[in-house]
Protein backbone atom coordinates (compact mmCIF):
# COMPACT_ATOMS: atom_id res chain seq x y z
CA UNK A 1 0.00 0.00 0.00
CA UNK A 2 2.77 2.44 0.39
CA UNK A 3 4.65 1.84 -2.98
CA UNK A 4 1.40 2.42 -4.66
CA UNK A 5 0.87 5.99 -2.13
CA UNK A 6 4.02 6.99 -3.45
CA UNK A 7 3.57 6.59 -7.33
CA UNK A 8 0.39 8.13 -6.89
CA UNK A 9 1.73 11.18 -5.33
CA UNK A 10 4.29 11.15 -7.88
CA UNK A 11 1.81 10.60 -10.93
CA UNK A 12 -0.02 13.77 -9.07
CA UNK A 13 2.60 16.07 -8.44
CA UNK A 14 3.72 15.84 -12.41
CA UNK A 15 0.66 16.34 -14.02
CA UNK A 16 0.17 19.01 -11.47
CA UNK A 17 3.16 20.70 -12.41
CA UNK A 18 2.00 20.96 -16.32
CA UNK A 19 -1.61 21.92 -15.20
CA UNK A 20 -0.10 24.67 -12.87
CA UNK A 21 2.34 26.55 -15.54
CA UNK A 22 -0.56 28.13 -17.44
CA UNK A 23 0.38 29.89 -20.68
CA UNK A 24 3.27 31.14 -22.15
CA UNK A 25 3.83 34.38 -24.39
CA UNK A 26 6.44 32.82 -26.55
CA UNK A 27 7.28 36.05 -27.76
CA UNK A 28 8.87 37.33 -24.39
CA UNK A 29 9.41 34.38 -22.25
CA UNK A 30 12.84 32.86 -21.63
CA UNK A 31 14.47 29.53 -21.71
CA UNK A 32 13.54 28.41 -18.53
CA UNK A 33 9.37 29.73 -18.89
CA UNK A 34 9.57 27.97 -21.97
CA UNK A 35 10.99 24.06 -21.07
CA UNK A 36 8.39 24.13 -17.91
CA UNK A 37 5.10 25.07 -20.10
CA UNK A 38 5.57 23.80 -22.53
CA UNK A 39 5.05 19.88 -22.69
CA UNK A 40 8.15 17.85 -25.23
CA UNK A 41 10.17 21.33 -24.46
CA UNK A 42 13.15 20.81 -22.59
CA UNK A 43 16.05 23.01 -22.34
CA UNK A 44 17.84 22.49 -25.67
CA UNK A 45 14.65 23.26 -27.70
CA UNK A 46 13.86 26.31 -25.26
CA UNK A 47 16.93 27.91 -26.58
CA UNK A 48 16.50 26.79 -29.44
CA UNK A 49 12.91 29.33 -29.41
CA UNK A 50 14.55 31.66 -27.66
CA UNK A 51 17.51 31.80 -30.50
CA UNK A 52 15.32 31.81 -33.78
CA UNK A 53 13.29 34.62 -31.93
CA UNK A 54 16.55 36.72 -31.25
CA UNK A 55 17.89 36.03 -35.08
CA UNK A 56 14.12 36.30 -36.84
CA UNK A 57 12.34 38.46 -34.67
CA UNK A 58 9.17 38.00 -32.90
CA UNK A 59 6.47 35.14 -33.74
CA UNK A 60 3.40 36.77 -35.28
CA UNK A 61 1.60 33.55 -34.87
CA UNK A 62 1.72 29.90 -33.05
CA UNK A 63 2.05 28.31 -35.87
CA UNK A 64 5.78 30.44 -36.96
CA UNK A 65 6.79 28.14 -34.19
CA UNK A 66 7.08 25.22 -36.42
CA UNK A 67 10.15 26.83 -38.24
CA UNK A 68 12.67 26.37 -34.75
CA UNK A 69 14.43 23.74 -35.99
CA UNK A 70 13.55 20.70 -33.56
CA UNK A 71 10.33 21.89 -32.76
CA UNK A 72 7.62 20.59 -35.41
CA UNK A 73 3.95 21.17 -36.15
CA UNK A 74 3.32 18.07 -33.93
CA UNK A 75 4.53 19.38 -31.09
CA UNK A 76 3.62 23.17 -31.84
CA UNK A 77 -0.27 21.21 -31.90
CA UNK A 78 -0.09 19.30 -28.67
CA UNK A 79 0.73 22.88 -26.97
CA UNK A 80 -1.35 25.12 -29.20
CA UNK A 81 -3.60 25.76 -26.02
CA UNK A 82 -0.60 26.66 -23.59
CA UNK A 83 1.15 29.20 -26.32
CA UNK A 84 0.46 33.14 -26.40
CA UNK A 85 1.41 35.35 -28.86
CA UNK A 86 2.41 38.69 -27.34
CA UNK A 87 2.15 42.03 -29.53
CA UNK A 88 5.25 41.30 -32.17
CA UNK A 89 5.01 45.00 -32.49
CA UNK A 90 5.94 45.62 -28.69
CA UNK A 91 8.50 43.09 -28.71
CA UNK A 92 10.58 44.60 -31.95
CA UNK A 93 10.22 48.09 -30.20
CA UNK A 94 11.58 46.94 -26.90
CA UNK A 95 14.83 45.57 -28.45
Amino acid sequence: MEWFTRMLFTALLLVSTNLLAGPVDINSADAAALATALNGVGEAKAKAIVAHRNQHGAFRSVDELALVKGIGQRLVDINRDAIRIGDPAAVENSR
